[in-house]
């Protein structure tokens, strides 16, 4: 049997083209969506936070409709589940998990990282949410809530972390730098200069 003809790859096949006879996704759109799909990564989040520590019209939309706040800066939402913004503060720190699987704001964040998906973080992020921070170097105080959300199939979810001390004149772009993969799921928090 040739490898290209894997009894996977002729159910794929089949999937593609009933999904362009039915009207449904031509075998551009699908190629189009592969590529969009890939082409994803957390720089696009940390735009996303950037532009809402310097705009507040901007924040405020993030906060409101995540969807809507991604595809103003043109990430393509169409077809996605929606995505919610939960913002950090002084106050309440946010932890992001899929309890089920690995549910995860692909469009705005790439692809999960390993560790994401792996029963032990999900797990953990439920049964001891404050030791899975420590363990990745995030010390929060004990008089802060803690909120775990569940990021599922019907709705993803993404932390706007608080800007760190000492950016204040930073342009978007310098802001941007700063923000890592684990700052817009919880497990980490931004550092300043």
């Amino acid at each position: 049997m040739n490898i290209l003809e894997t009894p996977s790859d002729k159910l794929l096949a089949g999937i593609r083209t009933l999904l362009a006879v039915k009207g449904i996704a031509t075998a551009d759109e699908v190629a189009e969506r592969i590529r969009i799909t890939d082409s994803a990564s957390p720089a696009r989040g940390a735009a996303m936070v950037a532009r809402a520590w310097t705009e507040p019209a901007f924040r405020e939309l993030m906060l409101r409709d995540g969807t809507a706040a991604a595809e103003s800066m043109g990430v393509p939402m169409r077809g996605l589940p929606p995505l919610g913004v939960l913002e950090n503060t002084d106050e309440t720190h946010h932890l992001v998990v899929c309890t089920l699987c690995s549910c995860y704001p692909r469009a705005v964040l790439g692809y999960p990282p390993f560790w994401f998906k792996s029963a032990a973080y999900r797990a953990r992020a439920v049964r001891d949410p404050r030791g899975l921070l420590v363990d990745f170097g995030t010390s929060i105080p004990a008089e802060m809530k803690l909120e775990v959300v569940d990021s599922t199939a019907d709705y993803r979810w993404m932390v706007l972390p608080v800007r760190p001390a000492g950016t204040e004149g930073w342009s978007a772009e310098q802001l941007a730098g700063l923000v890592r993969e684990g700052d817009m799921i919880g497990v980490t928090i931004p550092k300043g200069p």
